[in-house]
């Protein structure tokens, strides 16, 4: 037998093995405010690279109340991929936490994740997160962290100060909290409730999630450079609200823990579906 002849079986057994290790049913959203040049290339990446990660999927676009043509983008491409694509709207910019919170509600599978909608991050490293969720010792949530930060030095230093405040205050120990690209079981939600719409949801949904006894590992993930759009994460407003959401829920939990963890809006409204 030839080296050619024998190259496609080889193919064939490892693209078999590669289906087999899919996810059941997967639920991808991403939030999206003003990103009208990025909306209709990460959708295409999606529905090209999804089917090698779940047998079912979903894409859910969160428009978070975009002024520029995100909300028709959206909704056209959902009306071309029906079966697959959905777009849910905030009328109003309510943050990127509340455009987080809309995502997970909405998504209907047992497996969720997200990345964000400027393209940073391509949808085919979330096979980095599965194939940890997959592991032996079945973690609930699997969160990246940026291997190497494609970010001005400005915006990377205040993540680095950020980061410290959490592991200082909160003995939050996730090396890349806000990093956008995550997995989580759905049952791994049930029973978490979330005070933040700003930027320090991601902080606050980690810090619940442990205190709720949920395990959660990390795997490094690519981080890549903005193409298009502009980033909102660094302004005066944003900062100040996530600083406002920090120390709040610092003082409850110093006050009254039980109580703390019990505030906000709960990530999931209704039981699992299916399995992930």
């Amino acid at each position: 037998m030839s080296e050619r002849e024998g190259a496609a079986p080889d193919r064939a057994d490892r693209l078999t093995g590669r289906l087999a290790d899919r996810l059941d049913r997967l639920s991808y959203f991403f939030p999206a405010h003003d990103e009208e040049a990025n909306l209709e290339p990460l959708v295409a990446e999606a529905l090209e690279a999804l089917p090698a990660l779940a047998t079912t999927f979903e894409i859910v676009i969160v428009d978070d109340g975009s002024r520029d043509a995100t909300p028709a983008i959206a909704d056209r491409l959902a009306a071309a991929n029906p079966d697959v694509v959905r777009a849910v709207h905030h009328s109003t910019n309510l943050g990127y936490g509340a455009a987080l919170r809309t995502g997970i509600g909405a998504a209907r599978y047992d497996a969720i994740a997200f990345t964000d909608g400027d393209r940073q991050f391509r949808v085919a490293d979330l096979g980095r997160l599965s194939e940890r969720l997959r592991g032996s010792d079945a973690p609930d949530v699997v969160v990246g962290y940026r291997i190497r930060r494609a970010d001005p030095p400005l915006r990377t230093l205040y993540a680095r100060a950020y980061r410290l405040a959490n592991r200082l205050f909160f003995d939050l120990r996730v090396r890349d909290v806000d990093c956008a690209c995550k997995l989580f079981r759905r049952s791994a939600l049930q029973g978490i409730r979330v005070e933040s719409g700003g930027a320090f949801f991601s902080a606050e949904l980690l810090i619940k999630l442990r205190e709720r006894g949920r395990s959660v590992v990390e795997v490094g993930v690519p981080h890549h450079p903005r193409v298009a759009g502009s980033a909102s994460g660094a302004r005066p407003s944003v900062v100040l609200r996530a600083v406002r959401d920090f120390w709040s829920l610092r003082l409850r939990l110093w006050t009254n823990k039980r109580r703390a963890l019990a505030r906000g809006e709960p990530m999931i409204q209704e039981g699992p579906i299916g399995a992930g």
